[in-house]
């Protein structure tokens, strides 16, 4: 979106240093967003497509932030496997259909952790309070944590952290064998 003109390098940067970390990620769905929501899915095949599009990437438009939220969460309902969302976003939405007290319930009934990396650095220190509480929010409703990096050299130390919690967490199951409902 346009909100992102300055941070875009950052951002871009950002995205394509995490998702060559994930050497065990089956498949990787992109979504950008401005006034629209664009998403595409690659194969771990198509990592050198996949940081094309990255590369591409321009600023321009308002942000549909909640509406990108959204679309991931719709398309990874139908998914097998771990979900993992590494979103990178100054947290602002201007253009959503979806609001937030509809985004927080979305989220909470999902399966997808959010992890949310908020470039919020060159923003006025009481809109980055705001967003900083936002963007909380809605990691730790999924169970995720929100990161507020400085720069490209605070990254290695967050993917860190958000590996080696993915890495860390399994799922318990139980099939019961008593065929009486009560």
């Amino acid at each position: 979106s346009g909100s992102q003109e300055t941070d875009l390098p950052f951002t871009q940067t950002a995205a394509i240093r995490f998702q060559t970390m994930l050497t065990d990620a089956v498949d990787m769905t992109f979504i950008d967003f401005a006034d629209d929501v664009r998403a595409s899915r690659f194969p771990r095949s198509d990592l050198a497509q996949l940081n094309q599009r990255v590369r591409e990437l321009r600023a321009g438009g308002g942000t549909a932030l909640y509406d990108a939220i959204g679309v991931y969460l719709d398309g990874a309902a139908v998914q097998d496997g771990r979900k993992v969302m590494v979103l990178y976003t100054d947290g602002g939405d201007t253009k959503s259909r979806l609001d937030l007290d509809e985004l927080m319930k979305l989220l909470k009934a999902s399966d997808v952790t959010v992890y949310a990396i908020g470039a919020l650095d060159k923003q006025p220190y009481q809109l980055q309070l705001v967003q900083r509480g936002l963007l909380a929010d809605i990691a730790e409703a999924t169970g995720g944590t929100a990161f507020f990096p400085g720069g490209v050299k605070d990254l290695d130390r967050i993917y860190e952290q958000v590996l080696g919690e993915v890495r860390a967490q399994y799922t318990i199951g139980y099939l019961s064998t008593n065929e009486k409902a009560d």
